[in-house]
């Protein structure tokens, strides 16, 4: 594995040398890449257009806020410009519930912004500057699916302390958050990057093709350790864009939400945490209890307990969970509710 973190000047004049980069990485890769290589200045100028468009986000929450807690009031990240009138992408945790949003551009100027959406089955969020950002051109969105293992990719960072850096795909997977969260496809890269949060990802042709989201222990997914960061693949906003700006979330984030943290133990889901005065507490759940089964259903893994969650039509579902608490083996009823009626809900949306 490899690394290069590079200081942004607004010049941009390290992108030959992030070229170079890439053109050593793509000769020591073992495996070959499945779509055509960009020529030298192809690359360069693929790279300058795609970096142009980052930028920097802070966002302020209220005290009371239910996800100050767990994420804090002042939230720091990036995003990048996607739409021509400046619609800017980001990892959704860095404006729910927001309060203040702002957007620092690559010559730090500060432009205030309010959120479109926060889409919680997909993770994303977006926000629209309230002062026309009209020098930055917004990027090309793609999907990952002609990405071989192993290629070379850049990750920007936006803000007073912009960076590019380089990093390799080294996998592509479901993943199951801890938090009632799932996606198929996700995109895996190492080595870890700090700054990741809404950090873009762009291919070697600087489209984007991923959001960050986190940074985890086992980019590979096996037993080896190996740090590294999981991407948002943006091949899931293409189909729901339209429909996120319209409406501020999907049709797919309209589902049941228990208020648990939750991860898998040898073949078993247990609870790590409950919400407080989420349905799951008010239900009589407790950190340390075992899942067994929803609506009778035997339950393995974070995933299988999500889409039993989520074969109810309505958020608000009445749900049946057998669960090993202690030594006793219950059964417990609960009611859920729609996620976005647990939160803050941000002006703008």
């Amino acid at each position: 594995m490899w690394t290069n973190r590079l200081k942004l000047p607004s010049s941009l004049t390290v992108l030959p040398t992030i070229l170079a980069l890439f053109t050593l990485c793509a000769a020591s890769l073992a495996q070959a890449a499945t779509a055509p290589t960009p020529s030298a200045q192809d690359t360069i100028n693929a790279m300058e257009r795609a970096n142009a468009a980052v930028v920097g986000i802070t966002t302020q929450v209220p005290e009371d806020a239910r996800s100050a807690e767990t994420l804090g009031l002042r939230r720091q990240g990036s995003g990048v410009v996607i739409g021509a009138d400046g619609l800017v992408l980001t990892i959704g945790y860095l404006v729910l519930e927001a309060e203040t949003i702002n957007i620092t551009t690559q010559d730090n100027k500060v432009v205030p912004a309010r959120v479109v959406a926060y889409d919680h089955a997909t993770g994303f969020g977006l926000v629209q500057p309230l002062t026309p950002m009209r020098s930055i051109k917004p990027v090309a969105i793609a999907g990952a699916q002609d990405v071989a293992l192993g290629s070379a990719l850049m990750v920007s960072t936006g803000g007073e302390d912009g960076d590019v850096n380089m990093t390799q795909l080294v996998s592509k997977r479901a993943f199951s958050g801890t938090w009632e969260y799932f996606i198929d496809n996700a995109l895996f890269t190492a080595p870890a990057i700090a700054n990741h949060s809404g950090a873009p990802l762009f291919n070697q042709r600087g489209e984007l093709i991923g959001i960050g989201s986190l940074v985890v222990a086992n980019a590979l997914g096996d037993q080896r350790r190996l740090p590294g960061n999981m991407f948002v693949p943006t091949a899931l906003l293409t189909p729901i864009l339209a429909e996120l700006r319209q409406t501020g979330s999907s049709r797919s984030s309209k589902r049941p939400w228990i208020g648990l943290t939750s991860a898998e133990q040898s073949g078993r889901v247990q609870v790590l945490q409950v919400s407080k005065e989420g349905p799951a507490e008010t239900a009589g759940l407790q950190a340390g209890d075992i899942v067994l089964a929803v609506d009778g259903a035997k339950v393995t893994s974070l995933e299988s307990f999500y889409k039993k969650l989520w074969d109810h039509a309505e958020p608000d579902a009445q749900i049946q969970l057998t669960v090993l608490q202690g030594a006793d083996i219950k059964t417990i009823t609960l009611r859920a509710t729609d996620r976005m009626r647990a939160l803050a809900k941000p002006k703008g949306i």
